[in-house]
């Protein structure tokens, strides 16, 4: 369902009309703290070219990483559907968590407890100041949607998950879906 004011735990979905950007263009993004303040969310349909492995050696998985967005690309951070066991696990909504303790995490991947359908790593947030998603909202640069894969969008398959919802949200937004990432590769 497509609303107009985001909270906590919805999708900003990217609109065509944002091609371009090299953050957001086509970005699926999990809203994982909105505010008065600001909000904060990770882009989840954008793997980097590293697994969990390549930035911590001792770390024996090949989890892959992905672009959470362009603020603090240094710093590693991680979603999941598993608070049980990863302690101080913050509730995003609908059984999603951010953070928790890593060295629970490190453990977990190493006992090959957790796989990929239950955490997700990114290498930076996408953040907004106070008003700026709203602008961006007004400027037609995002369309904001319930998650209704709860959970299960961790699980969802980056590939795909943009042009999904663009045939989803149908009318002008299905020719979209068809379209060249690049319009001059056309």
């Amino acid at each position: 369902m497509v609303t107009t004011q985001p909270k906590k735990g919805d999708l900003l979905i990217a609109e065509p009309a944002i091609i371009g950007d090299v953050s957001f263009n086509r970005s699926i993004v999990l809203l994982a703290d909105h505010t008065n303040e600001g909000s904060i969310g990770f882009i989840l349909n954008k793997p980097l070219e590293y697994t969990i492995n390549d930035l911590i050696p001792e770390l024996d998985a090949s989890f892959k990483v992905y672009n959470g967005g362009p603020v603090e690309q240094d710093n590693l951070y991680f979603i999941h559907k598993i608070p049980e066991l990863i302690p101080n696990s913050i509730e995003i909504s609908l059984g999603i968590y951010w953070g928790g303790d890593f060295n629970e995490v490190a453990e977990l991947i190493a006992n090959k407890t957790i796989n990929e359908n239950d955490i997700k790593f990114f290498l930076g947030y996408s953040g907004w100041d106070t008003n700026q998603l709203s602008d961006e909202l007004k400027a037609n640069s995002w369309v904001v949607t319930e998650n209704i894969y709860k959970k299960d969008v961790i699980e969802k398959s980056y590939k795909s998950f943009w042009k999904e919802k663009m045939l989803e949200f149908g009318g002008e937004y299905s020719i979209w879906s068809n379209a060249p990432e690049n319009p001059s590769y056309n």
